[in-house]
């Protein structure tokens, strides 16, 4: 039986370069906090614990962790010191300790498990990830003989064949649960900066007599997020990973860079996105949906069969069931839109029930806030809401019911009924001359007064 994993989560950082007073880890990649990703991907090594480092006063960052226990590093005395924090919350831990950065939301679940299966296999007391670097100049480097870890070397301290090295430390570390008090506990802190680095462990593992090892992972999911620039190349990689996802299960996307996702967008195959199509968090499609460019979706469902834009958006609790159309210039809020309901032009429809077979004229609105709360418009199976209609919630309108253009409904509207609901027309013939000639005069008169 395989020895249960616990995992650490780096969490304490400054992340001054980002400029900011949002701490870093909580800076947005599709659509998730980056601290979010970070523990989806060690969720999928199924740990008995997962522990968060945070930094003092940094409550915000310890509620993104939700059940998972989180301790405070009180200084920052460098990576060593922020992990040491961690050891009550590892007591009686014998298995793998997997240590984290909250600030490297791409590294895979299948790279992480891929560290701590070798680790196991080899018995190592310290495994690091490590990639190829394209320039390693700024990163650490891994030093192997015969097979083993035997150091890493910063890059300033580096000798010139050192430098030459490309093998690269990513700082994602696994250590033996039996010995990390040991090994942690023996870090020390005679260096330039009197911190304590993590690094250290493998040469005090290897003067112990036990053994470290690199496994080498893709450089391209290391890359870690320290400053706004890095943000952006950061949810692009994250984006192209997305995409290429989406594509595989049988999604069709014209112009894929245009397309944006949130990392819990669930596409079905068969489903339809033309260009410049945004996805925010928790978002569905059914299969053989349209989506039409230059839309907006967040927090709704979209049944089968369904079809949405140009130019419309869906906001969250709206649920659109199947062969219903969402046409352009049309917006949901906590809206559920029936089997085959068409909204096809310039609507609002927000707080709202629309019943299958429904038709909803360009320009309707439902009115659903009073300037203190929210109500409600229920409608019907088979109703024709006629175009510029304002329906003044709450209110119902049944089954069958007509709705007449241009009509304020603010009473219930039986099933079957026809409701009119707007002022009388009245023409007087002969008056638009005079009438013109009146607004003329006015207009002269005025521009004469401010020449003046």
């Amino acid at each position: 039986m395989k020895s249960p994993v616990a995992v650490v989560v780096l969490a304490a950082g400054a992340g001054t370069r980002m400029k900011s007073a949002l701490p870093k880890v909580l800076h947005r990649l599709a659509g998730w906090p980056m601290v979010r990703h970070v523990l989806e991907n060690v969720a999928g090594l199924e740990p008995t614990r997962i522990v968060g480092v945070v930094a003092p006063e940094a409550k915000d960052v310890a509620a993104a962790f939700g059940v998972h226990p989180t301790v405070v590093q009180r200084q920052q005395l460098g990576t060593g010191n922020a992990t040491k924090a961690a050891l009550p919350e590892l007591r009686g831990h014998e298995g793998p300790v997997l240590v984290v950065y909250a600030d490297a939301p791409l590294v895979t679940t299948v790279t992480l498990r891929k560290l701590v299966e070798a680790c196991r296999e080899q018995k190592a007391a310290v495994g690091v990830l490590g990639f190829t670097a394209r320039d390693p100049s700024p990163y650490g480097r891994l030093i192997i003989r015969a097979g083993e870890l035997e150091k890493i070397v910063e890059s300033k301290d580096a000798d010139e064949i050192e430098r030459k090295i490309d093998f690269c430390n990513s700082g994602v570390m696994c250590l033996d649960g039996g010995l990390v008090d040991t090994l942690l506990n023996a870090i020390r802190n005679d260096n330039a900066k009197a911190e304590y680095y993590l690094t250290d462990v493998v040469a005090i593992a290897r003067a112990a007599g036990h053994r470290a090892i690199a496994v080498e992972g893709d450089e391209a999911e290391f890359q870690g997020v320290n400053s706004r620039a890095e943000l952006a190349a950061a949810e692009r990689a994250l984006q192209q990973r997305l995409r290429a996802a989406a594509l595989e299960i049988g999604v069709t996307m014209t112009d894929p860079d245009t397309v944006w996702l949130c990392a819990d967008t669930r596409l079905s195959p068969d489903v339809t996105i033309a260009p410049s199509v945004r996805f925010g968090p928790g978002v569905t499609v059914a299969s053989n949906v349209e989506i039409r460019s230059f839309c907006d979706i967040e927090g709704a469902h979209i049944g089968q069969g369904a079809v949405i834009g140009p130019f419309a958006r869906l906001r969250p609790g709206s649920d659109v069931a199947e062969d219903a159309h969402i046409g352009n210039f049309v917006e949901l809020k906590a809206t559920k839109m029936g089997r085959g309901a068409k909204a096809n032009h310039l609507a609002y429809l927000g707080d709202s029930d629309i019943g299958a077979g429904s038709n909803i004229g360009a320009g309707t609105i439902t009115v659903n806030y009073d300037g203190f709360g929210k109500h409600r418009t229920v409608i019907g199976a088979d109703a024709f809401i006629g175009s510029n209609s304002s329906l003044v919630a709450p209110v119902r309108i049944g089954d069958g019911a007509n709705v007449t253009a241009g009509s304020v409904i603010t009473e219930d509207v039986p099933a079957d009924a026809l409701a009119f609901g707007r002022a009388r027309q009245v023409t007087k013939g002969g008056r638009a001359s005079p009438l013109r000639a009146k607004l003329k005069a006015r207009a002269a008169e005025a521009k004469r007064g401010k020449d003046r």
